[in-house]
């Protein structure tokens, strides 16, 4: 297959600037593409490692590097991404996933990314909804409430109690001085974490996590007898310390944050 470099595309666009600087990411590639090679490819078994949701921000740094070369100052946009290359895994379509797509959400808001498109919404193992029955899949209700939880301006979270988990925080969405913290329990053990606020609390955790069903705070997500969207409300939590389960996926949402930045 021949290609083009990046930096000689980037060097035909001087005389006619960027409005945007747009790449496509994959960790790896699924097994449709074997032909590629063992090290292509990825497994199950590494979904929760740090070797594999670190690499969404080694690419980005790349690219960040080109921008910063041929495009000062224009806005970074991840215009592809799914688990793999080639339609995904088997496994893109679990609760499994949903870890590796929460995290790079979280990862590339931290690195200026300021735009993630997922591939693809119906089609294939990483589709947001089945492309037969149309019914959501673990993906689509992670985006979901990042979207209902997370504003665009991002934050420190503070120091992680574990490196089994990931903090990210953001304003939240449509709440003048309101953050959410998105905490990612990767662990098989409990964790907990301090909490200054009382908050929203959004759960996402599975039974199995190979399997196509996901639990909000200890219910099973499903679309209702006539197809429409379930409730989507948080647990009321004190502040104080946390829980997180293992393996789990939580948005807190603190509306009385009073946080200057997200005014």
């Amino acid at each position: 297959m021949k290609l083009l470099p990046a930096a000689d595309l980037l060097v035909a666009t001087q005389k006619d600037p960027l409005d945007a600087f747009s790449y496509h990411f994959y960790g790896a590639a699924s097994q449709r593409c074997e032909s590629l090679g063992e090290s292509a490819l990825t497994t199950a078994q590494a979904a929760l490692t740090e070797d594999w949701l670190a690499r969404t921000s080694i690419v980005e740094a790349f690219y960040a590097g080109l921008r910063d070369r041929y495009a000062p100052g224009k806005p970074v946009w991840l215009t592809e991404s799914g688990q793999a290359a080639c339609g995904g895994d088997r496994w893109a379509a679990t609760f499994l996933d949903s870890f590796h797509y929460a995290d790079e959400l979280g990862r590339l808001a931290r690195q200026h990314v300021q735009v993630v498109m997922h591939n693809t919404l119906a089609a294939s193992d990483y589709g947001l909804i089945d492309d037969v029955t149309l019914l959501p899949r673990p993906d689509y209700w992670t985006a979901l409430l990042w979207h209902k939880t997370m504003g665009t301006t991002v934050l420190d979270p503070g120091k992680s109690p574990s490196d089994s988990v990931h903090l990210y925080a953001h304003c939240m969405r449509d709440q003048p001085g309101g953050v959410t913290l998105l905490a990612l329990n990767f662990g098989t053990s409990n964790q907990s974490i301090p909490m200054p606020q009382p908050s929203s609390r959004f759960t996402l955790t599975a039974t199995d996590l190979t399997g196509n069903s996901v639990l909000l705070n200890g219910t099973t997500l499903a679309l209702t007898a006539t197809d429409d969207m379930p409730p989507l409300g948080g647990v009321p939590t004190p502040s104080g310390s946390v829980d997180l389960p293992s393996t789990s996926i939580t948005f807190l949402s603190m509306k009385g944050a009073a946080n200057p930045a997200c005014r």
